[in-house]
């Protein structure tokens, strides 16, 4: 009855096309909807590959309507949860008359705290600038007004703005129930609604976040449900390595110094020396990063657990910011319940000592960079299938902070078993296989007994684009490679009258790509707006070059995927390298070594599956719609040269393909002819 259903309402007659003007009907989407019906009744999993244009948003909500069940969607990225949550669900519900109720739910540093507002406001010291005394202002009367208090809601004041982090908790200083602001607590309220709705829209981070306190015990974040949906599901293995991790830096440990100093003079100031405590875990942290200077030397500012340069001095740093912390635990513990602040600092003095130990454990003769030491008497066998709860870590060091991290090599083992026996979940993003193997995503999540399905894109790619490689470029390990590169690239920039992509895998690349082209404009005198990553934020650029029409934006990693831009705004993207991960990421470095230790090849089973899925997001913003059209440039000759490289020409839409620059330019000719 459903499937007959669910073909009813996406006909061309149908609910939908009646309330959407710009609906068209697709097969692939009803028979995505359908395979999602399906996974909802068998409890199973489904892992769903839907080119650009299905509308698999409208394909998983739908089933999740009428399912009845109790639904979570959970969304790549906090902007799109805003819209699912804002202009998706209610057009959907509208369109079904259906009485469903659904709620936003994110991490509770999205939500103003009353209380640290309160404490903040008290405090005419705390306020950094000019510009902070007018934030606070904003966010007073938003935190009166608002029914939400999510910051998103607050646009005068930046997302990104460091005044956030002092008006928000964390789970370390939140009072809980010994708040006095308890009854009016933002963070509360959106859980209370998340439990009483029948779908909640949540992001990959809130997900991963749950799963992360699910391992500690706690259990109390996202409600129990029957249907789990993870939209830009790509993105799931690095959200999860990331939030399965720990870190700390030396910013935590400079701002528990003055929390611990200010709380200790505010409420027990005859007990001890607040100050002095104050100041020996600053010197402590101050004396770490010193020790990790030398780190700064090394490629990427990074250093693993083994490679630490002077290995003995940070050792002994270390331990001396242990013992600190342990003293300083000690004496909030026995003034703690004299007021909540007190107990709020005094928890997170012994959170971040417990991540630090853990973090110094075993010692640099063990092989805990790649696995756990194998006990006495322990058979290989059984060595091996602990190999999914190694960890790697390692120091980053920069010259405002330096951080200590510690990931899982994989996240196989804790993700998958937290699947329930009457749960379904779906998986579904535009790019998770490589030429249709979804072996490496399957892997990478520990999903072996999932289905899995493919739908192209309805999109006529060999009409609207075409994909040219340069033959005339050197490889990007040449000194003037950059400078061809835009040299190359320049012809194309100024045949081509709408906005122009560029995509870097570096940030190094993306200022010096910048600086080369900013170069030419002035020199040809091209009157074209260029942006370029870092000179504003992301959601402030894509607004610019949306806005400029026929702009030219230079980004880098956040910009491969998640942009939008429909029609002549952008109508070339042009990609510097292929984008395999750069070899000083420690986690990287590490899965590399425990796939060479197993015998593997590290090459093809991790760096290219991970390069093909991120060179189809990057080729993925160009057509977006049946009227798009454009050119997709890649720089990197290794993709038609190197017998691998077909793998990840084949990986990307069906374009028209060329190496001649003449063809591109009477594509564009003939594209942009048609349009007048």
């Amino acid at each position: 009855m459903l499937l007959q259903e669910l073909s009813d309402i996406f006909a061309p007659d149908g609910p939908i096309a009646k309330a959407m003007p710009d609906y068209r009907p697709r097969q692939a989407q009803l028979e995505l909807a359908q395979a999602i019906e399906e996974a909802l009744r068998d409890h199973s999993t489904l892992i769903a590959e839907a080119g650009t244009g299905t509308g698999k948003t409208w394909a998983y909500l739908v089933p999740a309507f009428l399912s009845g069940s109790k639904v979570l969607v959970s969304t790549g990225t906090r902007t799109l949860q805003d819209q699912l949550f804002r202009r998706d669900l209610p057009r959907l519900r509208k369109a079904l008359a259906l009485p469903i109720n659904v709620a936003l739910l994110k991490g509770r540093g999205n939500y103003v705290c009353h209380y640290h507002l309160e404490r903040l406001s008290g405090d005419d010291r705390a306020l950094k600038s000019r510009a902070e005394i007018s934030q606070l202002r904003h966010i007073q009367v938003f935190a009166q007004q608002s029914k939400s208090g999510d910051k998103s809601e607050l646009t005068p004041v930046p997302e990104e703005a460091d005044i956030w982090s002092r008006v928000t908790s964390t789970r370390e200083n939140c009072l809980g129930q010994e708040c006095p602001n308890v009854r009016d607590c933002f963070v509360l309220k959106a859980r209370r609604q998340a439990q009483e709705a029948d779908l909640v829209v949540v992001n990959h981070a809130l997900f991963m976040a749950d799963l992360a306190l699910r391992e500690e015990g706690i259990t109390d974040l996202l409600p129990a449900v029957e249907l789990v949906v993870f939209d830009e599901a790509h993105q799931l293995p690095d959200i999860a390595t990331r939030f399965l991790g720990s870190s700390v830096s030396s910013h935590q440990l400079l701002d528990l110094a003055r929390a611990a100093e200010a709380a200790g003079l505010a409420y027990a100031r005859e007990s001890t020396n607040w100050s002095e405590v104050g100041r020996k875990i600053e010197h402590a942290a101050r004396e770490l990063r010193l020790a990790a200077a030398p780190i700064d030397k090394l490629p990427g500012r990074k250093a693993t657990f083994q490679a630490i340069p002077n290995a003995a001095e940070f050792d002994a740093a270390l331990a001396t910011l242990l013992e600190v912390l342990d003293a300083s635990t000690a004496l909030l513990g026995v003034v703690s319940e004299k007021h909540p602040d007190l107990a709020a600092v005094a928890k997170t003095c012994l959170d971040i000592r417990a991540k630090l130990y853990q973090w110094s454990q075993p010692d640099r003769q063990g092989n805990n960079a790649l696995k756990p030491a194998k006990p006495e008497g322990e058979a290989d066998g059984a060595a091996k299938e602990k190999d999914t709860s190694a960890a790697v870590r390692w120091v980053e060091h920069s010259l405002h902070h330096m951080r200590l991290h510690s990931a899982p090599l994989s996240v196989a083992q804790i993700f998958s078993r937290y699947r329930g026996k009457d749960q379904a979940w779906v998986l579904t993003s535009a790019t998770l296989s490589v030429h249709g193997d979804f072996g490496h995503f399957m892997r990478q999540l520990g999903l072996w007994d999932a289905r899995t399905e493919s739908w192209n894109s309805p999109f006529d790619y060999a009409g609207q684009g075409v994909l040219y490689v340069p033959k005339n470029l050197p490889l990007p390990s040449d000194r003037d490679f950059n400078q061809k590169f835009v040299d190359t690239l320049m012809p194309l920039i100024k045949t081509c009258s709408g906005g122009v992509l560029v995509l870097c895998t570096t940030l190094r690349a993306v200022d010096r790509i910048a600086e080369l082209l900013e170069e030419r404009f002035e020199d040809e005198d091209i009157d074209r707006l260029l942006l370029r990553q870092g000179e504003s934020s992301r959601g402030v650029l894509l607004e610019r070059f949306r806005a400029g029409k026929n702009a030219v934006l230079v980004g880098s990693a956040s910009f491969w995927e998640g942009i939008d831009v429909p029609g002549d705004a952008l109508t070339l993207v042009a990609i510097d390298k292929l984008p395999f991960a750069p070899p000083d990421d420690p986690v990287l470095e590490a899965r590399l070594n425990l796939c060479r230790t197993q015998g593997g090849n590290p090459f093809m089973e991790y760096q290219l599956p991970e390069a093909a899925i991120a060179l189809k997001q990057g080729a993925g913003r160009l057509i977006r719609s049946e009227q798009d059209w454009g050119v997709l440039m890649v720089g990197d000759a290794r993709i038609v040269e190197k017998p691998y490289g077909k793998l990840l020409w084949r990986g990307l839409p069906p374009f028209a393909r060329t190496r001649e620059p003449e063809q591109v330019l009477a594509f564009f000719a003939r594209m942009q002819g048609a349009q007048e």
